[in-house]
């Protein structure tokens, strides 16, 4: 594209992303994403989601950490599937506590969580032997209308 005199734009990159982090080319997708930033190219949620995501996937937790808290330091907002990628990131590591914080600061931020982000979280719950706390986020699921009371 670049050699046709057609600049890479941000769907482009986040595409290029995607495929670095499919590929477990971690490191050179977060190389890609300061390229994408120094060129003055605005990454958008879906670039940040997929690059932290991709780290989740691969057990870099704090890298993602320090990612997401950049997309924050850039003044973006966030919506769930970003925040969806980082709880994942959390219950893959057995970090409940962190990622119900997380999910309660998207309440708090206008940000709500879906039935993803408390599929996301039960499951783990559950797989880990945390009934009452899984049963508890299913009753809240269940008040707010995301699934019918019924088994």
């Amino acid at each position: 594209m670049h050699d046709r005199g057609q600049p890479a734009g941000v769907i482009t990159y986040t595409s290029l992303l995607d495929a670095l982090c499919k590929n477990k080319q971690l490191d050179e997708a977060i190389a890609l994403l300061k390229k994408i930033e120094d060129q003055g190219i605005q990454p958008n949620v879906y670039t940040y989601s997929i690059l932290i995501q991709g780290l989740c996937d691969n057990g870099r937790l704090e890298t993602a950490k320090e990612v997401f808290r950049h997309f924050f330091s850039k003044g973006y907002h966030p919506n769930a599937w970003i925040c969806n990628a980082m709880i994942k990131g959390f219950c893959k590591e057995h970090l409940f506590d962190e990622a119900l914080a997380l999910k309660s600061k998207m309440d708090d931020s206008g940000c709500t969580p879906d039935a993803i982000t408390f599929q996301i979280i039960i499951s783990a719950l559950f797989d880990n032997s945390e009934n009452e706390k899984a049963e508890k986020l299913r009753s809240e699921m269940i008040g707010r209308g995301l699934i019918s009371g019924e088994r």
